[in-house]
Parts: structure tokens; sequence; C-alpha cells
């Protein structure tokens, strides 16, 4: 037993090195065991793109975090209280009674997730000729402000864009650039976004004082703020743990003055909600909501479901409780830290600090012999997986190389994202994806780029086609 000094004799609180989960297993799913054969065949079936890769084949899957974490036993059992009215269902207001009770905002328009609610939004807002600025849009938000025709532009801290800058916050907006882009084309910005964490950058958090900051330059523009606040509770848990002044206060108050500092927000509920499904659009302007209403009746359904069952909602009301709970987050957070530093101690280059959701290692300093049009961070994925079946996700030039108007550059950054969904995998499960991950490493000099095959006019990693570059 390792004790910290003054502990013996009850002077002072012990501390140990062991990263304990904060709950118990109360069922079990089984995980098929696949050989490496096995393996190759299913990514030359799957074109080498990992997402049209059968789950069944995946032994840690590490893809994403949206949707893929264990409901807990209260969530299950709120399941059996979910009314399935069509119109007016109690269910609908014990969800949005929970959304308020952390985000208070007027309007709470469930939607069946969050690209749904990005899609309303922006079918209402924007337009061929508007500017959408996000500190970093991620691949959905980032498609369906371009699929209105309008322009997404991210802003992001310069410190964001160092895989290694010693910086706490580095989701942070750079305020003197939204200052200078509102000034240029204030007429043509119908919002301004503030993705928390930010996906895209690493899953790196914004801070109270920039999220201050953006909010004075909205106003002295006259403009409105939204947050994609998809993993606000992880977000808020970084600011308790690294801004000053912070430490003493409870994470449902930061999160209350971090929705304060909005106009509105859309959510996808299947990460820190810790749903299997849903999201939804919340604001406070009584004419836009009344325009999204419309939206959703026409595509999603009533206001009152918005695309899910009753029961649904009653799951996310749960989850909404449980996500802002300290001793979940102290976990969450340090178990992704947990991996990360086993990484950096390998000797992979990973994005610091380590983000709140997933580790994202910087396939383009890990393989510099593959040159960013050929996809650097595909192979490391396609290694990882075909090396020990562990699923994760390119999050560089094939996600955002490929500009509106057809041509193709590299993306600021080649990474791969090593995703932890909530409360699914033990300590043992990541301590085999420490292993995976060292294996590739040390072969990582033979590993060689890909080619697109096929590919859609959006969103291509998806479900694109690849073969390898012999």
């Amino acid at each position: 037993m390792v004790r910290s000094a003054g502990s013996v004799g009850g002077m002072g609180e012990p501390t140990f090195r062991t990263i304990i989960e904060p709950f118990r297993i109360h069922s079990v799913e089984p995980l098929r065991m696949t050989t490496g054969q096995q393996r190759q065949a299913a990514l030359s079936e799957a074109g080498y793109n990992l997402f049209k890769v059968h789950a069944r084949d995946v032994l840690i899957d590490l893809l994403t975090d949206s949707g893929t974490g264990a409901m807990s036993r209260d969530q299950w059992a709120a399941i059996q209280h979910g009314d399935e009215s069509y119109a007016g269902s109690p269910s609908y207001y014990v969800f949005r009674d929970a959304v308020r009770e952390l985000f208070p905002f007027e309007h709470v328009i469930p939607t069946h997730q969050g690209r749904a609610a990005e899609r309303i939004l922006f079918s209402v807002l924007a337009e061929p000729g508007k500017v959408v600025p996000n500190n970093t849009h991620f691949d959905t938000t980032r498609a369906n402000v371009e699929y209105s025709g309008a322009q997404a532009v991210d802003l992001l801290i310069a410190e964001g864009r160092d895989p290694q800058a010693d910086h706490p916050f580095k989701g942070n907006m750079d305020t003197e650039a939204l200052d200078a882009l509102l000034r240029a084309r204030g007429d043509d910005v119908p919002v301004v976004f503030m993705t928390i964490t930010n996906n895209s950058g690493g899953g790196q958090p914004v801070s109270l004082a920039n999220l201050h900051e953006v909010r004075a330059v909205c106003d002295a523009h006259g403009k409105k703020l939204f947050l994609d606040a998809c993993r606000f509770a992880e977000n808020a848990w970084f600011i308790h743990e690294r801004e000053p002044g912070q430490a003493d206060r409870d994470v449902p108050d930061i999160v209350r003055e971090m929705a304060s500092l909005a106009d509105g927000m859309t959510m996808s509920a299947k990460k820190d909600p810790m749903g299997n499904i849903g999201g939804w659009l919340a604001m406070d302007d009584d004419e836009l909501a009344r325009d999204c209403r419309n939206l959703l009746i026409l595509t999603e359904g009533f206001p009152t479901y918005g695309g899910l069952a009753g029961r649904d909602l009653e799951a996310l009301a749960q989850g909404l409780r449980e996500v802002v709970d300290h001793d979940y987050l102290k976990y969450r957070i340090r178990s992704t830290e947990y991996l990360g530093e086993a990484l950096r101690r390998a000797g992979l280059p990973v994005l610091t600090p380590i983000g709140g959701h997933a580790v994202y290692v910087d396939a383009r300093a890990l393989l510099p012999q593959i040159p960013p049009l050929e996809y650097p961070g595909q192979a490391l994925a396609v290694a990882l997986y075909e090396a020990g079946g562990v699923r994760s996700c390119e999050i560089g030039t094939v996600m955002f190389g490929r500009q509106p108007e057809g041509s193709e550059v590299a993306a600021a950054l080649d990474l791969v994202r090593l995703a932890i969904p909530r409360r699914t995998y033990t300590q043992s499960h990541i301590d085999y994806v420490i292993e995976v991950c060292e294996h590739v490493a040390r072969g990582a000099g033979e590993l060689t780029g890909y080619r697109i095959v096929d590919e859609p006019g959006a969103l291509r990693h998806f479900t694109a086609t690849f073969e390898p570059l012999r």
C-alpha cells in the first residue's frame, strides 16, 4: 500500500497511484478476438476505411466517444419512465428541466443527434456569402455550414495549432482575429461559435476568461454567441483544475457561467450527456426558436420529442445529472491522461497537454516519410487496427483536406484520435492499447501512405475507399 506523507495515524488523506473506476461492472459484453489474417481481410473488404470495418471485428473500439459509452443503472431505470406520447410527453419536460438546470435557455429543442441541431440552425441562419467563425469547426459542423453555402472560418489561438505547445487552454479563440473579422465582414456573420472542448484541436479546453473575452467582442459588434457544447463537463473540469480562482467551485456552477455567456447552443447528447443517441438546440431568441421548430417539425418530429423516444429523453436527463459528478470527471480525465502519458514515455509524439476525451497522436511527426497528401494519419490508424484490432480515427488531411471548390490541401495537422468511450473500458484494456501503439511505433519507418480510390462530395472520411501505396 502506498501512503502519502503524513497519512499514518489519520494525519492527512492517503493518495494512491491506481486509477480506480468510480463504479462497478453490472453486466458484461463479450469481445471477439481476431487474428492478424482476419484483420487484414477485414481491412481489404472495407477499402481500408475503418468506419466501414464491422464492429464485431474490432477488439478495442476508440473510433469515437460519441454514443459509445455505457449507460448507468439509473439511466436504464429512467428508461422505464419513458412516455411515448406524440405531443406533450412528460418525458420531454423531465429532459427540458434537466437541460435548463445547467443551460438555462428559454427554448430547448430536442433532436436525434448533434448534427441535426447544426443542420437546423445553419439552415435558418446561414446562406451563400455568410461567414461563421469558430475556434475550430468539427467535421459535421463545418459540413453543415458549407452545405448552406456559407464559409466556415477557424480562429484558434496560435498555441492551439502547435501540437507540443504548453498552454492550459489551447482551445481558446483568437479574439483579436475575431474582432478583425467582424470589423471587416460583420454584416456577413450571423453567429459566432465556440466548440468546447475543441475536438479537432485535440480535445483542448476553452477558459472562462476567453469565453468572457469572446462575449465582449460579440457584444461590441452585436453578434450572437453559440456553444457547440457536447463536451461541456470535461471543459468545466479543466477550468476547475487549471484556471486561477476556479478550484473551489462546483462543476455545475462553472457550466452555468459558461452558459450565461452564450445566446444558445447545439449539443450532441451522445458525448457528455451520456446518451447512446440524442441532441438538442437551445436559445433565448423567440423568433429564431420559432423558425427552428418549424424546420424541426418538417425534418425531425414534434417539438416535444424531436426524433427521440420518450425513454431516450429520460435517459439523457439522468445522464446530465451524472456527468457533472466530480468523482466521475476526475476519473474520466485522469484515465485519458494515463494513456497519453504512457504513449509519451514510449516515444510517440502526442498532442499536449492531454485532452479530455481522447489522446491524439501526431501521425505527421511519427511518419515523416509519408507526405500529408498520402495521408499519414490514415496509415497509422490502419496499422493500429491491423496490429491489434484497435480502431481509431484519422483527424487530418482525409477529414479536412478536400476544399468546398474541389481542390485538396494538407490539413494543419495529421492526427490519429484514440477516443475513449465513457465508462466502457478498464485499465487493462488501455494497457493493451498502449502495447499495440508501442508495437506499431517500433515499425513506423516501414509504413507507407494511401490514396483515395473513391470518395463522396462531402464528409469523405466516413465512406471513402482507399488503397495502400506500395
